[in-house]
């Protein structure tokens, strides 16, 4: 299990990941702020690049903030950054 900070712009033309900001990984949205959506873009996005099911992705802080605290059972921090950046 591990946990990986990330930095969420929405609203924005294309779904990407963008790099890093402050230590974590931006990743850029097309989806709303409102409702919840971005976060299920976020969870779905994630899950697309680490290839594996969204049910092992939780969003563990940050469900109204731009900054978000991401748990991922089954991969480490590394892994998981090697299959992001």
């Amino acid at each position: 299990m591990a946990t990986l900070p990330v930095h969420v712009v929405p609203n924005v033309k294309v779904d990407r990941i963008a790099g890093e900001h402050a230590g974590a990984i931006k990743i850029k949205l097309r989806a709303p702020a409102i409702e919840g959506k971005a976060n299920g873009a976020l969870i779905q996005l994630l899950a697309d690049r680490l290839k594996i099911p969204a049910r092992e992705i939780i969003l563990a802080r940050g469900q109204k903030s731009r900054a978000k605290l991401i748990r991922i059972d089954n991969l480490t921090e590394d892994e998981i950054r090697q299959r992001l950046l």
